[in-house]
């Protein structure tokens, strides 16, 4: 280890996966492992690269530095500290260490490679200690480990979501040129036709193709309305118990499409549509975890380790997904912030993190899940709304009220 004083097996078996190694593996990744200091006010890790490695951190203290702005510290010996440094890559996060800090540094590919080869107990495998067990620690590796090597874990945008983004984004685009687009998907055209004349879009007659649908529509709600419809592909596995979780997914997403669509349209100046989707997506990151929990059938056999890494993974993922799908920051904020009830972004206006924060919170007070919840006045994004006079009152007032155009977009995003 760099002519370094070797790191002692126990010391080595404090750090997780590294405890699931025999001695025998320990020895080796100690050979091939790296000590490296940094000291205060080094840059440990940067935001956006692949560097293929783990840190572990072994002495002092770093400071984890998002994108938007959130700090968090990371002490030795803490229970965050347990796991490798901002592990997910590309990195998420610039990692700087605030006082004299010392990192083991493992190749991911050696650690991987060494965990396969690890021995599974029957502990391993029936565990019922909960979320801290190996299991979960066994499952976050290889889905990190197949992250970082582009194993198909992230979904791809539907083709047809993509090309009308395109088209819709050029300058020059008509609305033949655009239902051209859509009409290349059957199935995507009949959905926009009907959406056209359900009761939340319809006018005074009927439209009978896809041209008169976008004219109607105009181009912005088409391209929101086309992704929309798209997702509901993504929403699926192959196992009948994990489909069962992702269409409880679903109809959450819904309801939360449905309440963002609400209150954008009654309390903002922020596009519905826009708010729909923005609800929509706002837990697609939980889509590749359930993905690949089809491969690790008897690590969730304990249901609190899947719930345990949907919340520890749903919002890392999920920003990661917008991002490789090149979604506007907005979006992304929305994604990264939906379950961050005293997030606050600073801005004067409300966003599209803020409805979908306040549409989380009325679904969960609708279906008797608010055990958690903080109190609307010391929410930021309920505060940011209230300055277009949404007192408590009158938001309660405001959905129970628009309980039938709640239900309107609920049918609308039922459309097959």
């Amino acid at each position: 280890m760099s002519g370094q004083e070797s790191l002692s097996l126990r010391r080595l078996r404090q750090f997780q996966p590294l405890n699931r190694l025999t001695d025998e593996q320990l020895v080796v990744l100690a050979s091939r492992a790296e000590r490296r200091t940094h000291g205060p006010g080094q840059r440990v890790v940067e935001k956006g690269v692949r560097d293929g490695l783990d840190f572990f951190l072994v002495s002092g203290a770093v400071e984890l530095q998002a994108p938007d702005g959130r700090k968090s510290v990371i002490e030795a010996d803490s229970d965050k500290a347990l796991n490798p440094i901002a592990r997910l890559q590309p990195r998420m996060y610039d990692v700087v260490a605030i006082r004299p800090s010392e990192f083991l540094v493992v190749e991911q590919d050696v650690l991987n490679q060494l965990l396969r080869a690890a021995p599974v107990t029957q502990e391993d495998v029936h565990s019922a200690d909960g979320p801290a067990g190996d299991e979960e620690h066994q499952l976050l590796m290889e889905f990190y480990a197949e992250l970082r090597s582009n194993q198909v874990k992230l979904p791809s945008i539907p083709d047809v979501a993509w090309k009308v983004r395109r088209a819709v984004d050029r300058e020059d685009s008509t609305a033949e040129q655009v239902a051209t687009v859509v009409s290349a998907d059957p199935a995507m055209a009949a959905k926009l036709v009907r959406a056209c004349n359900s009761p939340l879009y319809r006018g005074f007659s009927d439209v009978r193709n896809v041209q008169e649908a976008v004219v109607r529509l105009g181009m912005r709600t088409t391209r929101q309305l086309v992704a929309v419809f798209a997702m509901r592909e993504i929403f699926k596995t192959r196992q009948a118990l994990l489909q069962s979780e992702m269409e409880r997914l679903w109809r959450h997403s819904r309801e939360v499409a449905a309440l963002c669509w609400v209150l954008a349209d009654q309390a903002t100046r922020i596009n519905p549509e826009e708010a729909l989707l923005a609800g929509l997506l706002h837990d697609i990151g939980v889509v590749p975890v359930l993905v690949q929990a089809e491969y690790h059938g008897a690590l969730f056999a304990n249901e609190a380790n899947l719930q345990h890494a949907i919340r520890e993974l749903r919002a890392d993922v999920g920003t990661a997904v917008l991002q490789n799908w090149a979604f506007p920051d907005a979006f992304v904020d929305a994604v990264r912030h939906a379950e961050d009830w005293h997030y606050d972004s600073g801005d004067t206006e409300p966003g599209l993190v803020d409805l979908v924060i306040l549409a989380q919170m009325h679904a969960m007070i609708g279906s008797g899940q608010n055990g958690d919840l903080p109190p609307f006045d010391q929410v930021p994004a309920y505060r940011r709304l209230g300055e277009l006079e949404l007192s408590a009152s009158r938001s309660l007032q405001i959905l129970t009220e628009a309980r039938a155009k709640v239900d309107e977009v609920q049918q609308l995003l039922s459309i097959r």
